[in-house]
């Protein structure tokens, strides 16, 4: 067993605040409220140490793809995140052929089973054709909940998360479906209406698939699916905090109306996170990123990100200015209560798995440490 550390001197967020000059030791795989007397200590003194970062919605980097790649492009990707102060991940896939989504299904759940990812979010194939941003339109169906059922089992136990869009036929019966199943129902790539939207929450859907992005805008007759989403307490809303997919304007907004505790931090990653720009394939479709932003060859429409969580923290403080505490709550603490790992992760508290992420001074990344092993060590840096 590794020998016991304390990272010492920092400023450690924990969920009853911010500690200066804190202390967290580090047994193991663990984090131990005490360490013995000759436990070897790191000084972090002028950082910040806050909870591995949890993402809910990602689909590759480095390169590699969730979506259509094989289980090395898999890893491939939760590496080059884990760089990125990512230490747990959900893989989403994007619509495509059932079989195929099948298929991707059980390699994926195979990853899940061994402690790769933390399981699969299926976005797509049931969405709207109004609304499908990055999807093949020649793949999009209603959600029927035989063949939502279908993935489900294709997933085995391992599915986490379905979006859809809860207008269409079937969608309703759908979120019920997930929600009996222990999958979380999320809204989203939707053209509903605020009172079609209030019912898919009645009837089980608790999260938002990136607030704004891809749904009818806020209108002052006509609220859509966005003004339901933030005003129900029973929902948590994904934001992408890159600075292309929402102004800072409609992240604080979110913030204001949905309240720290109801936002969650997403990449919505695709292939070029981590890698450069270029030519990608998004499931197949064809994608460009220039200067980091990620849009269809044809058509021209966004095709996820090229974020990590990193950058998303960076920003949420120095450009939006929102507090630290609750820009942890929204990449740590939140997804993970989503995930049920709440037990495990997403805060720095005695007997949770020890997952952290050192910045510096200015937010940037500088150490990152899951289960107890430095995938980037502050002190080499």
């Amino acid at each position: 067993m590794a020998p016991t550390k304390v990272l010492a001197g920092a400023r450690v967020v924990l969920p009853t605040g911010t500690v200066d000059d804190g202390r967290v030791t580090v047994e193991g795989t663990r984090i131990a409220s005490t360490g013995p007397e000759n436990a070897e200590t790191v000084d972090l003194s002028g950082h910040w140490v806050v909870p591995g970062f949890v993402d809910l919605h990602n689909h590759g980097g480095g390169g590699a793809s969730f979506t259509g790649g094989t289980a090395e492009d898999v890893l491939k990707g939760v590496h080059t995140h884990r760089l990125h102060g990512t230490t747990t991940v959900v893989a989403s896939a994007v619509t495509g052929d059932l079989h195929f989504l099948a298929r991707q299904a059980g390699m994926l759940a195979e990853l899940a089973q061994q402690g790769d990812i933390a399981g699969i979010h299926f976005e797509g194939p049931f969405i709207s054709p109004c609304r499908k941003g990055a999807h093949d339109e020649g793949l999009l169906r209603d959600p029927d909940p035989a063949e939502v059922r279908k993935l489900i089992d294709a997933a085995h136990g391992q599915a986490r998360m379905m979006t859809l869009a809860t207008e269409l036929p079937g969608g309703l019966d759908s979120v019920r479906l997930l929600a009996e199943h222990g999958v979380i129902a999320a809204v989203g790539h939707t053209d509903a209406t605020y009172e079609q939207t209030l019912r898919a929450i009645d009837a089980g859907a608790t999260v938002a698939t990136h607030l704004f992005n891809a749904m009818p805008p806020l209108g002052h007759r006509a609220p859509g699916p966005i003004a339901a989403l933030l005003e129900d307490e029973r929902v948590t809303v994904e934001l992408i905090n890159d600075g292309t997919h929402l102004h800072p304007a409609a992240l604080r907004l979110a913030f204001h109306h949905a309240g720290a505790a109801r936002v969650a931090f997403v990449t919505d990653a695709m292939d070029a996170a981590g890698f450069g720009d270029g030519r990608y394939m998004l499931g197949p479709l064809e994608v460009e990123v220039a200067d980091g932003v990620a849009r269809l060859v044809e058509g021209g429409s966004i095709a996820g990100s090229t974020l990590t969580l990193d950058r998303a923290f960076q920003r949420a403080v120095t450009v939006d200015g929102l507090p630290v505490e609750d820009v942890v709550r929204a990449i740590s603490a939140n997804p993970a209560r989503l995930l049920g790992l709440d037990d495990r992760i997403g805060s720095l508290e005695p007997g949770k798995d020890a997952d952290l992420v050192v910045l510096d001074a200015d937010f940037a990344l500088k150490g990152v440490m899951r289960r107890g092993e430095w995938v980037i060590d502050p002190r080499l840096g």
